[in-house]
């Protein structure tokens, strides 16, 4: 059999149409070969796989002792500070440094962490870094 011959005997034929079902619509044929997830959840373990986390710094007894100085006399004198610290991912290992303004409410000693004026708890082993705002 010749291969330019193969569909000699259909190719004048006319295009079937049923005579039980109607005519399917251009949209609705296109949701036929819309994208399919069978790995229901896959994407996003793949994107929290991909999302970076930052790693805790691990301080020397100099830098944590110039730390509690600051902490300790912005909170006598209600100066404003800036305060970095390292916010553990609840999800991986690691996680993120942040960074937080306004005034120490309170020095917890028995929990060891800053409460500030707006609530927020850090725990003062994450701190990496004090600034105090001059006015």
């Amino acid at each position: 059999m010749n291969s330019e011959n193969n569909y000699d005997d259909i190719i004048g034929l006319p295009h079937h149409v049923s005579a039980n079902r109607s005519h399917m619509a251009v949209s609705d044929r296109a949701a036929q070969f819309s994208p399919f997830a069978a790995l229901t959840g896959h994407d996003a373990a793949v994107q929290e796989t991909a999302r970076l986390t930052d790693r805790k710094t691990e301080l020397d007894e100099n830098i944590k002792e110039i730390i509690n100085e600051k902490l300790i006399s912005s909170a006598l004198d209600l100066s404003e500070i800036c305060i970095e610290y390292f916010q553990p991912d609840g999800r991986k290992s690691g996680g993120v440094y942040l960074n937080t303004v306004g005034f120490i409410k309170k020095i917890d000693i028995l929990r060891s962490e800053i409460v500030m004026s707006d609530g927020k708890r850090i725990p003062v082993n994450c701190i990496r870094d004090v600034q105090i705002i001059d006015c």
